[in-house]
């Protein structure tokens, strides 16, 4: 189905704060909310200040957000110290086609969403100690030489809430396959009926 064309308000983003960029064929970011021509360093720094916001094709309307965000992630991946290792990345390549895809993609997101919730959390028990402020290496080392416990404590709950949710995920699956294979032994128990 062809992408809709909305209206110039719409197009805009004057609805519900949304930020709209459009990008031209010469790969060129123009930010209809300033008027200016922007770079993929703006986006980021959009991104970071958790700014709402979508990119369009300025010739076919298509939205292609996500195509942008990529290349963010490729820019900071070749660009200092890396995230994902080689084979992390290999792994990832590996689930595209297959059929764990989507779940994969779902245990990612809501992981990645607990090790946030316990970053905050984190925070909040001290006080936001350094948020704002210049880093300092040696405050910091000193920081959490004080709070080993407190953060082994955090990573476990990290860790098993991670755990969880893959059983979580497991069991989803379990009960699916015994949905479209019922006469198949051992699907859709699950240890638990």
């Amino acid at each position: 189905m062809p992408a809709t064309r909305r209206t110039d308000a719409t197009e805009n983003g004057q609805d519900a704060g949304l930020r709209v960029l459009k990008k031209y064929p010469n790969r060129r970011l123009y930010d209809t909310q300033t008027s200016s021509y922007i770079t993929l360093a703006d986006v980021k720094q959009m991104v970071l200040d958790a700014e709402h916001f979508e990119v369009r094709d300025a010739k076919s309307g298509e939205e292609i957000t996500r195509s942008i965000l990529l290349q963010i992630i490729l820019e900071e991946e070749t660009a200092g110290v890396p995230m994902f290792s080689t084979q992390m990345l290999a792994q990832i390549i590996r689930f595209y086609g297959h059929t764990m895809q989507g779940l994969m993609g779902a245990y990612l997101e809501k992981n990645l969403m607990v090790f946030i919730d316990l970053q905050k959390r984190y925070a909040e028990q001290t006080g936001g100690l350094y948020e704002g402020q210049p880093f300092n290496a040696d405050a910091w080392s000193q920081f959490m030489s004080m709070q080993a416990p407190v953060m082994q404590g955090f990573m476990s709950s990290y860790l098993d809430q991670s755990k969880s949710l893959f059983a979580q995920m497991q069991e989803q699956m379990q009960k699916q396959a015994g949905t479209f294979f019922p006469g198949m032994p051992g699907l859709g128990k699950t240890g638990k009926e």
